[in-house]
């Protein structure tokens, strides 16, 4: 039995109007982490910031050398594996947190745990990790979204109170399908028209059709919030609030990007039975153990 109100409805049979969002976009304040007035403002009104040098140079070759490991020790048909359409090269790898000591690591950097914990106002968990990977040539993008609409209507999460950190192992370019954002969007929550098919992650972590805008309201949004783009050298983290439209369009130049892609939750905020589907996603998507980050670690 459903126990949470649903602010956000979604996945209907017919349109409704964008609602305002409810919570706070900044939960912290400034005696609460090491985000000063200035970046806590910047987050809150844009919905998102550019944190430089949140891994250092001697992180990148370790991490790389990591990625290349995971993705040579996954069995090909591990659920937590997602590759390109068709078949092709390795898309995404999930819980890399629990399969890697040095992934947990950086989770747990100065530059990375206690910002989420600041921005959130409270201890938080790992909601969703994975690492992204867009090979040169060939990396399809992934189309404009919110990740709340898919968490609130196929995971149960209740509020807006998660916040996304994505840490580039690579150079983004503003050419090889790096992130663009919506500023200002996370104000402002957009239902979603059509049911949630049964098992829709196997699709949408591929190619997302249910639970997206459509094209007359991104335009909408587009012309009143304009769009930024993500660029920067490795060890760059991007951080955006759970709300934030975002969208990345394929990579055909020979450069690969990738990036380790963390989903901090608050555990003030725990998942209840999805809103809009028949049955929960699997724990490697949207993790149920509502445990402040730290307390698990002997098990990683």
């Amino acid at each position: 039995m459903q126990e949470s109100h649903d602010n956000y409805p979604t996945r209907l049979d017919h349109a409704i109007p964008p609602i305002p969002r409810v919570e706070p976009t900044v939960w912290g304040g400034r005696e609460h982490g090491p985000l000063d007035d200035d970046a806590l403002n910047a987050f809150g009104a844009g919905g998102y910031l550019i944190r430089h040098r949140a891994l250092g140079e001697d992180w990148l070759p370790p991490l790389n050398q990591e990625l290349n490991r995971l993705g040579a020790d996954l069995d090909a048909d591990d659920p937590r594996v997602v590759r390109e359409p068709g078949g092709g090269s390795i898309r995404s790898v999930f819980e890399p947190h629990l399969l890697s000591d040095l992934i947990a690591e950086v989770v747990s950097l100065d530059t990375v745990l206690p910002v989420a914990r600041q921005l959130l106002g409270s201890d938080v968990y790992i909601h969703q990790a994975r690492i992204n990977m867009m090979p040169g040539f060939t990396g399809t993008g992934f189309y404009w979204h919110s990740d709340f609409e898919t968490w609130h209507a196929e995971d149960g999460m209740p509020a807006i109170r998660a916040v996304s950190c994505s840490i580039a192992l690579t150079e983004n370019y503003p050419y090889n399908g790096s992130l663009m954002v919506m500023p200002g969007s996370h104000e402002t929550f957009y239902p979603c028209v059509g049911a949630t098919p049964d098992d829709h992650h196997t699709a949408s972590l591929v190619n997302q059709r249910i639970g997206v805008p459509d094209q007359t309201t991104l335009a909408k949004v587009a012309d009143r919030c304009g769009i930024d783009q993500f660029t920067g050298p490795p060890g760059t983290a991007l951080w955006f609030d759970a709300n934030l439209l975002h969208g990345s369009g394929s990579n055909i130049t020979p450069f690969p990007r990738s990036n380790i892609f963390l989903v901090f939750n608050s555990v003030e905020n725990a998942l209840v039975e999805p809103f809009a589907a028949a049955r929960r996603r699997p724990e490697y998507l949207a993790s149920r153990a509502a445990v402040p980050f730290g307390s698990i670690q002997a098990s990683v």
